[in-house]
C-alpha cells in the first residue's frame, strides 16, 4: 500500500511540474503576442503618418496649383469685364 502511496505522490508532484511548464510556455507565448502586437501597431501608426503627410503635401501642391489658376482667372475675369463696360 506504501508503494502506491509513494507512486501517487510522484504522479502528483509531475503535474504540478507539467502545469508549471504549460505556465511558463504560455506566459512566454502572451509575452511575445504582446510584442508583436505592439511591433505592428507601431509599424502601422508610422505608415499612417507617411500617408498622411504624403496626402496634406498633395493637397497643398494641388491648392498652389489651383490658387495660382484662380488668380489668373480672376485676372482675366477683370479684363474682361473692364473691357465690356468701357466699350458701352
Amino acid at each position: 500500500m506504501e508503494s502506491s502511496r509513494g507512486g501517487g505522490q510522484g504522479g502528483i508532484q509531475q503535474l504540478l511540474a507539467a502545469e508549471q511548464e504549460a505556465q511558463h510556455i504560455v506566459n512566454a507565448a502572451r509575452t511575445a503576442k504582446m510584442a508583436r502586437l505592439k511591433q505592428a501597431k507601431e509599424e502601422a501608426e508610422k505608415e499612417i503618418a507617411e500617408y498622411k503627410a504624403k496626402t496634406e503635401q498633395d493637397f497643398q501642391r494641388k491648392l498652389e496649383e489651383t490658387s495660382g489658376d484662380s488668380g489668373a482667372n480672376v485676372k482675366r475675369l477683370e479684363q474682361e469685364r473692364s473691357c465690356s463696360f468701357g466699350g458701352r
